[in-house]
């Protein structure tokens, strides 16, 4: 291992720094406003760099190019649909965000359908968020294991505790700028950490390149004789039953990856406080189409790294979440790899603390606010405080229960999200789109949807790029049928 005392060093000066700087720039907070919506005064472009940070986590970093490794670059299909995905929410589902001041993505359904539809798509994105950002935690912790395993700190621990303690670190450092900034500091620090990790993902490619016979084109010669650097993929193999059950072919990628991308980013309180955090209609719509662009780019270097990391170990046998971090830590000059950590740990702190933020903003403004009307603004901010702990809490121990899962994090995280994408985005349609349905109509319609996703995931072999499709589809004609059925109270 060549993770030396440097770069030791290098790493806790960068965590250190992160969390006063983090506390530094957030200001004071005098409101759950201030606290979960940065006050409604956030650049457009912050916002951009901010989403960007917070959607790419520790699973771009360590599993895209692991899934290069193990196949090609077929996944970079997908974000041809995240791209049309953004621009349909930025001018479909967006304006309904920006007609009176709603805190969270949800108050829409509360508006439209009434405060029960409310409660339970926040409720279900909860359990979703947590689960899902539980695998990212849990991704992150691998390679700062791999650091501490043969150490003196970790001489006497089994591998599991290594993993354990990975976890908590993370997450304290995540936590201590969240809990006294809120979102204006995990803003800020996403933009610092976007440009962390991508320094650290172009060093790594000029790293490896020089590592090979060849150089850089010598790398893209051999990756492309073994199949690494293909993009796209027009085959319909085995039939319709193949055609639905290989996730990365062109029409499976590009309509899967919009519906993922209407869900993500047109109902998922995660990225909707950020957008509602830069206070106007325009202002989000440009701050959302810019990250469809910056999204193909960032995927790109992720699969081309991978690509070469397959010529670099020569296709060996390796843990496909444990290639890149084992680059970093046992190929890379000392400097250069505690600043690749760091970049890593970079990408994994933004989506952790914006999970922890968006996941208190909902809490807040869904189950607390909405009862509690009395509030005072100091009592607003320490109850604010009191949920984000809680919840960084319950995403350590959600990433303690998945560290036993043996499938690719990236994946595993996406197919958690699709179990239910599908009923919230297609809920939302029912609400945009339509007149006629009521809560009625909606709440079976919604659970049906999340249902017959449960039976897709558990019992077909359809792929995870079908699923959101599926469970909007499934949603909207029940709740259409339904409408009919029960019939419209006007």
């Amino acid at each position: 291992m060549h993770f030396t005392w440097f770069d030791t060093i290098i790493l806790i000066v960068y965590l250190t720094g992160i969390t006063w700087f983090g506390i530094k720039i957030a200001g004071k907070q005098v409101s759950s406003k201030d606290y979960f919506l940065g006050g409604r005064k956030i650049p457009w472009w912050a916002v951009c760099f901010a989403i960007v940070a917070t959607e790419t986590s520790t699973l771009t970093f360590i599993s895209i190019p692991g899934l290069a490794y193990l196949t090609n670059m077929n996944f970079l299909q997908l974000t041809l649909g995240y791209f049309i995905g953004r621009a349909i929410v930025a001018w479909v589902i967006l304006p309904s965000y920006f007609k009176g001041e709603l805190g969270t993505a949800y108050t829409f359904l509360a508006n439209r359908f009434g405060n029960p539809m409310k409660n339970l798509a926040s409720g279900i994105f909860m359990m979703t968020r947590l689960a899902a950002d539980g695998v990212r935690l849990f991704a992150t912790a691998i390679p700062l294991a791999l650091i501490l395993q043969g150490t003196f700190i970790a001489a006497n621990l089994s591998t599991y505790w290594i993993y354990i303690g990975s976890i908590s670190i993370i997450a304290v450092v995540s936590l201590s700028y969240t809990y006294f900034g809120g979102l204006r500091a995990v803003v800020w620090m996403d933009v610092v950490q976007l440009i962390i990790y991508f320094t650290g993902v172009i060093a790594a490619i000029i790293i490896v390149s020089g590592d090979l016979s060849g150089g850089l084109t010598g790398g893209i010669a051999r990756a492309s004789e073994a199949g690494k650097l293909e993009v796209f993929n027009f085959s319909f193999e085995g039939g319709l039953k193949g055609f639905f059950s290989t996730p990365y072919t062109f029409i499976a990628s590009v309509i899967g990856g919009a519906f993922l991308s209407m869900a993500s980013h047109g109902i998922d309180q995660l990225i909707i406080q950020r957008l509602l955090a830069a206070g106007s209609l325009a202002a989000s719509r440009k701050a959302l189409v810019t990250t469809g662009g910056i999204i193909i780019v960032q995927f790109a270097l992720f699969l081309f790294l991978g690509s070469l990391l397959f010529v670099f170990y020569g296709g060996a046998d390796i843990p496909s979440d444990e290639i890149f971090p084992r680059f970093i830590i046992e190929e890379m000059p000392s400097g250069l790899s505690g600043l690749i950590i760091a970049a890593l740990f970079a990408a994994a702190m933004s989506t952790l603390s914006s999970s922890i933020t968006a996941l208190g903003s909902a809490t807040m403004y869904d189950y607390v606010m909405p009862y509690y009307k009395k509030l005072t603004p100091v009592n607003e901010v320490a109850i604010s405080r009191l949920i984000t702990l809680i919840w960084c809490l319950l995403l350590v121990a959600s990433a303690i229960l998945f560290m036993q899962s043996s499938q690719v994090v990236v994946e595993l995280a996406l197919s958690i999200a699709s179990f239910t994408y599908g009923g919230l985005l297609g809920t939302f349609f029912l609400g945009v789109f339509f007149k006629r349905p009521q809560i009625k109509h909606a709440i079976p319609a919604f659970l049906l949807g999340i249902l017959i996703m449960i039976y897709v995931i558990l019992f077909t072999s359809i792929a995870w790029t079908w699923y959101t499709l599926i469970g909007a589809a499934v949603t909207v004609i029940t709740g259409l049928v339904l409408t009919r059925i029960w019939g419209d109270p006007n």
